[in-house]
């Protein structure tokens, strides 16, 4: 009687594989499926991206958006406020050097462009950042595209650094846009409409030396900005999926006064860029809405394959090309 019971209170082993097992071939079919979509998506992907090599998307139109550009007194800031403000945009400069600011101001002007506003921020202070964001929601309007320009770079080896120029380089080439992310990128969820460009450089690609601080404030904007387009991304549902587009910007050396003692073997492949040059290229890219753009174009791609070869053999490369940054004397 015992042993009935007892049998009858455990379903049989037999039975329970088979469930298992049911079970199993189901979850490797779905697999199964899965792995094909994927493969089918490599394939279109593929395609398309050589298709947009040769026939780039249109670009879109910038009309009366409200750009907020900082860094605006100088060098690319101020070529990129001249492009936008072609384009029919609204401008507003953000920049502690106020004399440039006004300067940029001044030559838009001239060239007929009166839609532009200047405001004295600086952008490492948190505080300073959110009450001049509100101003210009209250004087402009809400601003729909946010360009994370502004950036220093003292270069001398780590350790002729003090830690007071380094928690500058990362208060005014990291938190800043934390901050300025903070006080625009709510409102452009909320209309489901903008674009956020962020300024990093090959420094945030490859380290060199003299600038340690510099490539890893830069390599933190390209984190910054992968993770904040994936966090986007991955709230997308099929009736509400973000438009708001991020644009990662890596250029080699320009000519802003921020590279005052380069160094390059080859000129004619690595020449330094003129801000008028990188500023064309951003805009466009933004405009096409590309999700990053080194200048010159053939560097990212050049470091996802040398990622392939054997460190050393990268390095021996590196010492050939012999391009980089010697140490300044009077910083």
């Amino acid at each position: 009687m015992i042993e009935n019971k007892k049998e009858s209170t455990h379903p049989p082993l037999k039975r329970y594989r088979s469930n298992s097992m049911g079970n199993s071939v189901a979850y490797a079919g779905l697999l199964l499926v899965e792995l094909i979509l994927l493969v089918i998506k490599f394939i279109y992907t593929t395609v398309e991206s050589i298709i947009r090599t040769f026939l780039p998307p249109l670009e879109k139109s910038l009309k009366d958006e409200i750009i907020l550009i900082t860094g605006a007194g100088h060098g690319i800031g101020r070529e990129l406020a001249l492009l936008f403000a072609i384009q029919n945009a609204i401008i507003v400069c953000w920049d502690l050097d106020e004399k440039g600011n006004n300067e940029t101001k001044q030559i838009l002007k001239i060239k007929g462009y009166k839609r532009v506003y200047t405001y004295k921020v600086d952008v490492s202070n948190r505080q300073e950042v959110l009450d001049a964001a509100a101003l210009v929601k209250q004087e402009v309007g809400s601003v729909s595209v946010l360009v994370n320009n502004a950036g220093i770079m003292p270069c001398r080896p780590l350790f002729s650094q003090s830690h007071e120029t380094i928690e500058k380089i990362f208060n005014v080439n990291v938190l800043a846009h934390f901050w300025a992310l903070e006080a625009f990128l709510p409102n452009m969820i909320e209309n489901n409409h903008g674009h956020v460009i962020a300024l990093s450089s090959m420094c945030g690609v490859i380290g060199l030396p003299n600038v340690v601080p510099y490539c890893a404030s830069k390599f933190a904007v390209r984190g910054l900005m992968e993770a904040l387009y994936e966090e986007l991304r991955v709230g997308d549902t099929k009736n509400n999926k973000s438009e708001i587009k991020f644009t990662t910007v890596y250029p080699i050396m320009v000519n802003t006064g921020l590279v005052k003692k380069p160094r390059n073997r080859f000129p004619f492949l690595l020449d330094m860029q003129s801000p008028e040059k990188v500023a064309n290229i951003i805009v466009k890219s933004m405009r096409r809405n590309y999700k990053e753009v080194s200048i010159p174009w053939m560097l990212m791609p050049l470091d996802r394959i040398s990622r392939l070869l054997p460190g050393k053999f990268i390095q021996n490369v590196k010492d050939f090309i012999d391009t980089g940054l010697d140490p300044h004397t009077d910083d």
